[in-house]
């Protein structure tokens, strides 16, 4: 499957002074931590005996793909755009060596067809070691997911020390706990400040919340 990208015109994009300031000049990246309610979605995934980890991957994704801020990058040409959806980019964890490798797969919209996409990648490609990227050919649409299920952290920061065009968000989610008779479970995004204010990461995550309670 491809996607369609979209070029942004500069000169009516009323994100062109933001983007021009936070890419340019201040080079702001930020880390936006928070808990979800994911009680119905647990629930939901047992009563269905399906795994977990893919269909967590699917409510990301399905929010994602709702928000064209976290689909943006710029295409061969260096002209900035968002694409019509992007796929998913997610880590196996190799326990034998303690390592992992990452692998990419089709997005759907429809949940049982996403599932059994990445269900069968996963066994596809789970004893590719050695590389990071065990699944070749990966599309110029992706977005980073990975999960830390060793840990219900309450905060995840991450930083590069190069110049980089990458706009994608950087998604982490780690090991879903109890509170208050409610399952909840932590998801931390990495974003440029270039394509998104706070106020679209923070739509992001709501809209991470709606899919699963309505799951």
């Amino acid at each position: 499957m491809s996607a369609s990208f979209h070029i942004i015109d500069k000169s009516t994009w009323e994100r062109t002074i933001y983007f021009d300031y936070y890419y340019s000049q201040l080079k702001c990246k930020y880390n936006l931590n928070a808990n979800i309610d994911i009680t119905h979605l647990v629930s939901e995934q047992k009563r269905r005996g399906i795994r977990f980890f893919p269909t967590m991957l699917y409510v990301i994704m399905k929010a994602v793909n709702q928000n064209k801020e976290f689909r943006m990058s710029f295409n061969v040409n260096g002209e900035l755009g968002y694409w019509e959806e992007v796929v998913p980019c997610y880590t196996l964890f190799h326990p034998e060596t303690r390592t992992f490798t990452d692998i990419w797969s089709e997005y759907y919209d429809d949940f049982d067809t996403f599932y059994h996409t990445v269900v069968e990648d996963m066994e596809k490609y789970r004893n590719v070691t050695g590389v990071i990227k065990a699944r070749p050919e990966q599309p110029a649409n992706f977005c980073p997911i990975s999960c830390l299920p060793w840990l219900s952290f309450t905060a995840f920061a991450q930083d590069t020390y190069t110049e980089s065009a990458f706009l994608f968000p950087l998604i982490k989610f780690g090991k879903y706990f109890e509170a208050n008779g409610r399952v909840e479970i932590p998801i931390s995004v990495f974003v440029s400040h270039a394509v998104a204010d706070g106020y679209h990461t923070c739509k992001l995550i709501n809209d991470m919340q709606d899919i699963a309670r309505q799951f």
